[in-house]
């Protein structure tokens, strides 16, 4: 329940301040030109783009998926699985959110889409601490904190998410590697890997969209809809990565 609240709070915060004016001067896209899918007038709005609708039942699926795995086997257990049910309800609540901005194209949705990304990221900074460090609640509340507050580079600039965005990706990764380097072996060392590939597969795909689509492969099922594939990759390795080192701790602590 507790990890529900952690959820729900910001969330409903920043639904409330997004259906403000607070953002009004955001750079988002509020059009269908804005992807390659074409968009299908005979079908229901909620499924205006089948592809890039549809894939975002993959986030859901995939929080329910690791909200219902047990990580009993892990040292400071009731905090691993504090950080990974928030983690794993951070994935179900954003599934919804990429649904609403594509059906209705409104500002606010699409300014969710791009703030919910921020406190994601920023989570895995959170759970690497959890491993490295144990559970501290004035770190999370800081790292959180200043991650949600980021997003004020938006409005002070167009380019704003973009630099919000690859500080927390790369401060992601470097926590990623501090936490390998700390408590890894090949195995979280391949899921490492491949959780790091998919978000820059995640990131090119996106910002790749239209030009692939000169590409009969990508005509249809396009590089926006990869890159959402590569992002529902780049969850599920993160959360294999962060459980392994997290039991892998309580295996070093037994044989010290």
């Amino acid at each position: 329940m507790s990890a529900v609240v952690h959820v729900l709070i910001p969330f409903v915060l920043c639904i409330a301040l997004a259906n403000t004016d607070l953002f009004n001067e955001v750079l988002v896209d509020v059009t269908y030109d804005h992807y390659a899918e074409k968009k299908v007038d005979n079908l229901p709005v909620f499924l205006a783009m089948p592809f890039n609708c549809l894939i975002n039942v993959g986030y859901i699926l995939l929080g329910i998926y690791w909200l219902l795995q047990p990580v009993t086997d892990c040292k400071d257990s009731r905090a691993v699985a504090y950080a990974k049910n928030v983690f794993a309800l951070m994935a179900i609540a954003y599934g919804p959110v990429q649904w609403v901005r594509l059906s209705t194209l409104r500002r606010a949705p699409s300014v969710l889409d791009q703030w919910f990304t921020l406190p994601i990221f920023a989570w895995v900074p959170v759970w690497c601490n959890v491993i490295v460090n144990g559970w501290s609640s004035r770190y999370t509340v800081i790292v959180e904190m200043c991650s949600i507050l980021s997003y004020g580079l938006a409005v002070l600039h167009d380019r704003g998410f973009e630099v919000a965005l690859g500080y927390h990706i790369a401060f992601a990764l470097f926590k990623g590697v501090q936490a390998q380097k700390s408590h890894g072996d090949a195995v979280s060392k391949r899921y490492f890997c491949v959780a790091a590939l998919s978000c820059f597969g995640f990131v090119v795909l996106k910002l790749q969209d239209h030009s692939l689509a000169e590409y009969w492969m990508f005509q249809n099922v396009t590089g926006h809809f990869w890159s959402k594939v590569c992002d529902i990759l780049q969850f599920h390795y993160v959360f294999c990565f962060l459980t392994h080192l997290s039991k892998k701790v309580k295996k070093l602590n037994k044989r010290s």
